[in-house]
């Protein structure tokens, strides 16, 4: 008898940045799951333009398999197939291989993109002398035609995509998007560290989308878009917590679970980290330059994470070596997308702490070495906090449209101006630096809290985070940067 047909396999060969970018990577994923078949031709470009390098062998391997092959030896939990039980994503950056097994979740299974474009990327990165990154990419251009392109690295969940594709509320000044999840950098041969954004799509959290936070966003995903783990209403639509549109009368909804759901339900009708995948051109504010094959010039690199106190709105680093300290120094609170749950702080360096692809130790090293590249044209960094709260829990800072005035005084300070003043953590914005017009109740003094209490706290726990985790891997500049802060705070 024949016997009864398996899954499809599916052979994916796909490059990693526009084409002919002498950044841009290849690689070729097999898989027997038709979403990521269809995923990955948005996220990443699909095609015979890669068969040169395959035909070198220059390329990444990449195996992915649901784990439940037909026929079904027992049923479905849910109707997604996946094998929980044993799950295994390996990475083995030495052969550039990538085996995935039993996930259907995106990163886990687009292996283009967190595997790939940063675990593996960010070894070979390190090989060749150049930066693979956990950052979004924007091109900030103020009222009179200047334009400063930015990266910046924050935790999954915490803004990305929303600050790529921001609409200012700042008259005159206008944001466009290269990309909102991971850039690739390198110096070209006049010392500019330039960006590529190695995927073409967006895979972004759905809840808290909506037109009021994000209506690019929605504007891109009209459209040519696969949804994950949402909830679909009866007419045809997806629904999610915070998507703030109105349903049509007699509308019903069905949960991400298929169970019937109605507002008020204890349990959220979207997973908390449910996705959109959409074409990065529908987007309306994509950079013109958002695939020049060279790139374009980062200017500044901005860090940031969930804090709800003690760490000012913005503040920039002293020099390169503070910076590379600052972005060691991350923490935020954690997300859907982490394997933690609550609103525990967590340490997550570079944004980049589930996706390194070598020693953590010798990732902040390399950063250090990058910062004495000779002729180097090094962008300026700066911390950003968008998630202060008062003593009631409410946020103090309007967030959203509003942080392109923290963007302002950024592009500011790489233009040279003298707007800033000293703290013991970092260079922030003069009181008349920074423009609050319009926003009644924001409190300069609510945005920028310095205590010496709350910094000798945040400087012990960083001394133990980096004994138990770094330990003799630490760069010594990186503790020296840690008892510098010590001796500022103790003064203050």
């Amino acid at each position: 008898p024949v016997p009864p047909p398996g899954r499809t396999m599916y052979i994916l060969p796909f490059s990693m940045g526009p084409l002919g970018s002498p950044l841009a990577k290849v690689g070729l994923q097999l898989t027997d799951s038709p979403y990521v078949a269809a995923s990955m031709r948005i996220m990443t470009r699909v095609g015979p333009q890669t068969f040169p390098a395959l035909a070198r062998d220059d390329f990444v391997r990449c195996l992915h398999s649901v784990g439940r092959p037909l026929p079904l030896r027992e049923p479905l939990v849910s109707q997604w197939p996946c094998d929980p039980p044993r799950t295994l994503v390996a990475h083995l950056p030495d052969q550039r291989r990538i085996v995935s097994f039993g996930s259907g979740y995106g990163g886990n299974s687009l292996l283009g993109k967190k595997c790939f474009a940063l675990r593996i990327a960010s070894r070979l990165a390190r090989d060749e002398g150049w930066l693979a990154e956990h950052m979004l990419i924007l091109g900030v251009t103020d009222p009179a035609g200047r334009k400063r392109y930015v990266a910046a690295a924050f935790p999954s969940a915490c803004g990305k995509t929303n600050l790529a594709m921001m609409t200012p509320a700042l008259p005159g000044w206008r944001v466009h998007c290269v990309g909102d999840d991971i850039a690739w950098m390198k110096f070209d041969a006049e010392g500019r560290l330039r960006a590529i954004n190695p995927e073409s799509g967006f895979f972004g959290v759905a809840p808290g989308t909506s037109v009021r936070t994000n209506p690019n966003a929605m504007l891109t995903i009209r459209s040519n878009t696969i949804f994950t783990n949402v909830g679909q209403t009866s007419d045809g639509g997806v629904y999610w917590e915070g998507i703030d549109q109105p349903l049509n009368p007699g509308t019903t909804l069905t949960s991400w679970l298929g169970q019937p759901w109605t507002p008020g339900d204890p349990q959220p009708c979207a997973h908390p980290n449910s996705r959109f995948c959409a074409p990065a051109n529908q987007c309306p504010i994509m950079d013109p330059a958002w695939e020049d094959p060279e790139g374009v010039p980062i200017d500044a690199i901005i860090f940031g994470g969930r804090r709800p106190e003690g760490v000012p709105l913005v503040y920039e680093a002293f020099n390169w070596r503070h910076g590379v300290f600052v972005g060691s120094a991350m923490r935020s609170e954690a997300t859907a997308a982490a394997e933690h749950t609550g609103r525990r702080l967590m340490h997550d360096p570079f944004a980049m702490r589930p996706f390194f692809g070598y020693n953590a130790g010798q990732y902040l090293a390399h950063w250090l070495a990058v910062g004495e590249r000779q002729g180097a044209r090094l962008p300026r960094i700066f911390h950003v906090n968008w998630f202060l709260r008062d003593g009631a829990g409410r946020f103090v800072w309007p967030g959203f449209g509003h942080n392109a005035r923290v963007l302002a005084w950024i592009c500011s300070r790489v233009a040279g101006e003298d707007n800033a003043k000293t703290t013991p953590v970092g260079l922030v914005p003069r009181e008349d630096a920074l423009d609050l017009g319009g926003l009644p109740g924001v409190s300069y003094a609510d945005l920028f809290p310095v205590s010496r209490a709350f910094w000798e706290k945040e400087a012990r726990e960083l001394r133990r985070y980096y004994e138990e985790n770094f330990g003799e891997d630490l760069p010594k500049e990186v503790m020296g940067e840690l008892r510098a802060l010590e001796e500022r705070v103790k003064k203050m």
